[in-house]
């Protein structure tokens, strides 16, 4: 079950990949998507990984700087 979040200031591909790589530490592979236009940020699971809590997600963004809409 993938994890959609709006990130009010995302805000280019070194934010991109600052978030991509903090949620990387907690789980390795799973498929991150980040849509600087969107400003949301998709974090999916592989097979062999369950996802962690939503809220141990959000406090590794909101530790890496950035803002999460409604968090």
């Amino acid at each position: 079950m993938a994890l959609k979040m709006k990130v009010s200031n995302l805000a280019g591909d070194k934010c991109a990949k600052t978030i991509t790589e903090s949620i990387h530490t907690m789980m390795p592979d799973a498929k991150v998507d980040v849509d600087v236009q969107a400003k949301t940020v998709t974090v999916e699971p592989t097979a062999s990984e369950s996802i962690a809590s939503e809220e141990s997600i959000k406090q590794v963004i909101v530790a890496a700087g950035y803002h999460i809409e409604d968090y």
